[in-house]
């Protein structure tokens, strides 16, 4: 295998960034592609299939992100926890998740603050049924390990932070 790898090189999306010091994190850039497009088409079909359709991945995120723990959130909140520094793109999933009655919006004094309704809970747990019977199965099949699974996520949020740093330090150049 790592004959291969010498012989047709890390496989990425762009080659010219897999020249420096560190090819293997342009291989997981291109992992991280691949990954974030499949998981977005993986969100939007099983909403789909759970009877939810032509919700865009945000919102799904969003509906899911406000249906955690029960509890009403602010779009604070949600930007901050699902790292999007673009407030509007929060604002436009809210609107849209409120006007087909998925959510409902109240205040805490002069906060506003958003809930999931009946059919947006409904819309979840059907959800996760579905992610459960097709992809929890799948992955379990694979005999990937719970365990293995949590590293891996902790590895992402850290590489996250590490791409949140240097696109900072982008800004300011």
């Amino acid at each position: 295998m790592s004959s291969e790898k010498n012989e047709f090189g890390p496989i990425v999306s762009s080659g010219h960034l897999a020249t420096g010091a560190l090819p293997a994190l342009s291989e997981i850039e291109f992992g991280l592609i691949m990954l974030n497009h499949a998981f977005s088409r993986w969100m939007v079909r099983c909403m789909a299939a759970a009877g939810v359709p032509d919700l865009s991945a945000i919102d799904i995120l969003v509906l899911h992100n406000i249906n955690s723990r029960n509890k009403p959130k602010t779009l604070a909140d949600i930007a901050l926890v699902l790292n999007i520094e673009d407030t509007h793109v929060v604002t436009y999933a809210l609107k849209k998740l409120e006007r087909l009655k998925l959510i409902k919006s109240g205040r805490r004094g002069k906060e506003k603050l958003v809930m999931v309704t009946p059919a947006g809970a409904d819309a979840c747990t059907k959800y996760a049924a579905v992610r459960e019977a097709l992809l929890v199965k799948s992955v379990l099949a694979t005999e990937v390990s719970g365990d293995t699974l949590s590293a891996m996520a902790s590895r992402l949020r850290a590489l996250s932070g590490h791409y949140d740093q240097a696109a900072r330090a982008a800004a300011s150049l």
